[in-house]
């Protein structure tokens, strides 16, 4: 079992910068790939970035290539979503995923979820 808790969202201005934190618990958790996703009301959820167990190895979508960085600390067992540049359309609950391979972007592939974290952008 793997229980993922995420944080760190809230309401921004376009432009701005705004980090989000996956906590990551159990023994499956250990350097397990973990992604991030995004999904808006009636929208199925996007894949955001992927980092694998030992963090060399990371994916991100398109839409947020060169914006958002994905990081992961082992120790704390904890993995990071820095996005930069926020814009509009990244207005979103933003959830932490594991239990699928790496850079998975199918949704359905992954067993865990965190419960999300809501990310605002305004104008």
């Amino acid at each position: 079992q793997v229980q993922l808790v995420e944080s760190g969202g809230g309401l921004v201005q376009a432009g701005d910068s705004l980090r989000l934190s996956c906590a990551a618990s159990g023994r499956a958790s250990t350097n397990a790939a973990l992604s991030w996703f995004r999904q808006v009301p009636g929208k199925e959820r996007e894949f955001v970035a992927s980092i694998s167990g030992g963090g060399g190895t990371k994916y991100y979508g398109n839409s947020v290539e060169g914006r958002f960085t994905v990081s992961r600390d082992n120790a704390k067992n904890t993995v990071e979503l820095q996005m930069s540049s926020l814009e509009i359309e990244d207005t979103a609950v933003y959830y932490c995923a594991a239990g699928a391979i790496l850079a998975d972007m199918k949704p359905k592939n992954y067993f865990f979820w965190g419960q999300g974290t809501q990310v605002t952008v305004s104008s």
